[in-house]
């Protein structure tokens, strides 16, 4: 069984891959790693992360690493769910260089939006959670979603109206 992924685990984790990488890359932690981070969760039950770029290198070293820190790790970022927001990655929050590895929050936008589209009620306090630690303004939300509306037929389990409904509803809630 695997273990929370607290923010030791976490550090721990950026620090080993960055140990085992030699060639440079950038590292984008989605989700739960970010929460765990910023300090709004205190655990996650994996690490969920986007590697620019894609080398064999870094995915060659995640399974080892996976079974060393009995952790999981999934490459999830919300690109997989909604399409790329323009933009994305100048506004990702810089975390730290660690080696060759530089270590990025995936732009908190696109994160919401995901999350928004999913509707989970812990991805909807991470939304809450977003706002009000002023990582994301409920104006823009709607403008980049916007942006990205006319490409959501590129992701068939989408429903746009309905997404849109919920975009909405989310702003103006907060």
């Amino acid at each position: 069984m695997r273990q929370p992924i607290d923010s030791k685990l976490l550090w721990n984790f950026i620090s080993t891959l960055s140990d085992a990488v030699r060639s440079e890359g950038r590292v984008y932690l989605v989700g739960g790693a970010s929460a765990v981070l910023l300090g709004w969760r205190n655990s996650t039950i994996d690490i969920d992360l986007k590697i620019i770029p894609e080398t064999d290198e870094i995915f060659r070293t995640l399974p080892a690493l996976k079974e060393r820190l009995h952790i999981n790790i999934e490459l999830a970022s919300p690109d997989h769910f909604i399409p790329e927001l323009p933009g994305w990655q100048e506004r990702s929050m810089f975390i730290q260089q660690e080696g060759k590895l530089a270590f990025f929050h995936y732009d908190f936008y696109s994160q919401a939006l995901a999350k928004i589209e999913r509707g989970h009620a812990f991805d909807m306090k991470d939304v809450r959670e977003m706002a009000g630690r002023k990582l994301i303004e409920p104006v823009r939300l709607m403008e980049f979603f916007e942006a990205i509306e006319g490409q959501l037929y590129r992701y068939p389990s989408l429903d746009g109206p309905s997404f849109r409904q919920a975009v909405e509803r989310v702003i103006l809630e907060l």
